[in-house]
C-alpha cells in the first residue's frame, strides 16, 4: 500500500485508527478457549467488528511468538484473513526487528516476501546498515522507533548531547538520509504530548504511528493538535481499550462500539484538513 492509497483510506473512512491485535489468551473471553485456534478466532471477531471504523491493524508479534509454532500459525491466519476480506486495511507487523545487515535482510525477507505484509516496526539503534535491508522493498514501509510511550523512554531517548540535540531528534534527523516519507514512518508515543511539535519540525511530512491512546493515557486531541499535518500523517493505535473492553460473549460488539467512538473523535479532528 502506497502513501496515496493510505491517505485515501483515511479520507474515505474519516478515520486514522489502527487497532492493535495484542491478543492475550489470559484476557480474551474464556469461552473462546474451547476453540481449536482461540487467538485467530478472537482476532477474526475483532476484525469483523471494527473494520468499518479503522484503516489499519497492528498485530504485536510477542503475543504470537510466545506460543511457538501455533502462535505463528495464528498470526499467519490473521494476516491471510485480513488480506482476503479487508485488502484495503494497512497491516503493521509490530516486531521491532533490527540487527546487522545480513540478519536484517532475513527479517525483511520473512515479513516482506514470505508474508507480504505492508509494514514492519524496526529498531534504529544499530544504525544505517541495520535498517537499509528493510528499505529495499517497493511498496513496503519501515516504521522506525523514535520516541516511545513507555516511562523508560526517558532513560535514553530524551538524553541530549553537548549541543543540546536529544537522541530521538538525532534518530529523526539522520534516518531521513536512509529513506523517504513514501516508505518510512516513525513511532511516537501519544503520552509524549507537546513533544509532537518538536518532532514535526524535523519530520513534517512523515506518517507517525502513535501508540498510547486509551489505556496508556495519551490524549487524541493533543496528538492531533501538535502532530497532524495536511494529509493527516497519523496512525493512532488503540489496543487494550478496544479489544479487551468486554470479556463476555458481547466482546466483539463492545469492541465495535469503542472503535466507533474513536473514529467519530477522529472525524472531528479531520475536519481541520479535509
Amino acid at each position: 500500500m502506497n502513501r496515496q492509497q493510505l491517505v485515501q483510506q483515511i479520507r474515505e473512512k474519516q478515520s486514522f485508527l489502527c487497532v492493535g491485535l495484542d491478543t492475550d489468551v489470559k484476557k480474551m473471553p474464556q469461552h473462546l478457549l474451547a476453540c481449536e485456534d482461540p487467538i485467530f478466532e478472537f482476532n477474526k471477531a475483532i476484525i469483523d467488528a471494527t473494520a468499518p471504523y479503522c484503516v489499519s491493524y497492528k498485530p504485536n508479534l510477542a503475543f504470537y511468538e510466545c506460543f511457538g509454532l501455533k502462535g505463528w500459525v495464528a498470526f499467519e491466519r490473521t494476516v491471510a484473513y485480513l488480506k482476503e476480506h479487508y485488502p484495503n486495511h494497512f497491516i503493521i507487523a509490530d516486531a521491532k526487528r533490527g540487527d546487522i545487515g545480513n540478519t536484517s535482510a532475513m527479517y525483511a525477507r520473512c515479513f516482506f516476501e514470505e508474508m507480504d505484509i505492508h509494514s514492519l516496526t524496526v529498531a534504529p539503534y544499530m544504525g544505517e546498515d541495520s535498517v537499509k535491508p528493510f528499505l529495499q522493498y517497493d511498496g513496503k514501509w519501515v516504521i522506525l522507533l523514535a520516541l516511545t510511550s513507555n516511562k523508560g523512554s526517558h532513560d535514553f531517548q530524551l538524553t541530549a548531547d553537548t549541543e543540546g540535540e536529544r537522541l530521538f531528534e538525532k534518530v529523526l534527523r539522520v534516518s531521513q538520509e536512509w529513506g523517504t516519507p513514501e516508505q518510512m514512518m516513525y513511532v511516537v508515543g501519544a503520552t509524549q504530548g507537546k513533544l509532537f511539535e518538536d518532532i514535526r519540525k524535523i519530520v513534517p511530512h512523515h506518517f507517525l504511528l502513535v501508540p498510547g491512546v486509551g489505556a496508556q493515557g495519551g490524549s487524541l486531541e493533543e496528538v492531533c493538535k501538535y502532530g497532524m499535518n495536511d494529509e493527516c500523517g497519523l496512525l493512532v493505535n488503540s489496543s487494550r481499550g478496544i479489544i479487551y473492553a468486554d470479556s463476555t460473549e458481547r466482546f466483539a460488539e463492545v469492541a465495535a462500539e469503542k472503535a466507533r467512538e474513536l473514529q467519530q473523535e477522529m472525524a472531528e479532528q479531520l475536519k481541520r484538513i479535509f
